[in-house]
């Protein structure tokens, strides 16, 4: 069941962009070694303890359990989210988007496509961490229907921050599928309105 959301998801998510780049010039395509450099760049650009070229590309080498996916603006990545699936069950691992791209639903065009790719992995549930100061990702976090669950503590001992752990459940059932395909449209509303997002 989750892999036929998943695809009615993809079918109503790409619809809503148009076929390869959406009306504001930002494509969504799958994480390829060819990208990884300008992901790196980011994570240098947004994090105190960023991942390495060697870390993402062991990642993409597990394709059965991994999905990584980048957003490009004229070939150029501007932002990139990864998923780990076992289980039945996804941990995001990754969503970052370039601080001069913020503020355009990047991020949430990102995570509905990691909804999708969790379900074609038969995932059932969702989990994260995200930083406890991180107000805006802990609120699209909601939208997407993630609670949070429990607190890490010092989990980012770089910047001696906690981070919260939320789960988003039932990702498989018709609601949620109903809860995703609601972002799915405003998204692309907002997108072909050129609405300030």
């Amino acid at each position: 069941m989750g892999a036929d959301i998943g695809r009615r998801l993809g079918r109503l998510h790409r619809r809503g962009e148009g076929r390869g780049a959406a009306s504001d010039g930002i494509e969504l395509v799958p994480m390829r070694r060819r990208h990884v450099r300008e992901v790196v760049a980011i994570e240098k650009e947004l994090f105190p303890r960023p991942w390495s070229t060697a870390l993402f590309l062991s990642e993409l080498a597990q394709p059965a359990t991994r999905r990584y996916v980048v957003a490009l603006e004229r070939g150029r990545v501007v932002g990139y989210a990864g998923l780990m699936v076992a289980a039945g069950e996804g941990h995001i691992t990754q969503v970052a988007v370039a601080e001069s791209h913020q503020r355009r639903k990047i991020a949430t065009r990102l995570l509905l496509r990691l909804v999708e790719e969790a379900l074609v992995l038969s995932a059932d549930a969702l989990m994260l961490e995200v930083r406890a100061t991180n107000f805006g990702a802990q609120r699209l976090y909601r939208s997407f229907g993630f609670a949070p669950v429990g607190i890490r503590r010092n989990y980012y001992p770089e910047v001696n921050e906690d981070a919260i752990v939320m789960w988003a459940y039932d990702i498989d059932s018709p609601e949620y599928e109903a809860r995703v395909a609601a972002i799915a449209a405003e998204v692309a509303a907002s997108v072909r309105s050129d609405e300030p997002l």
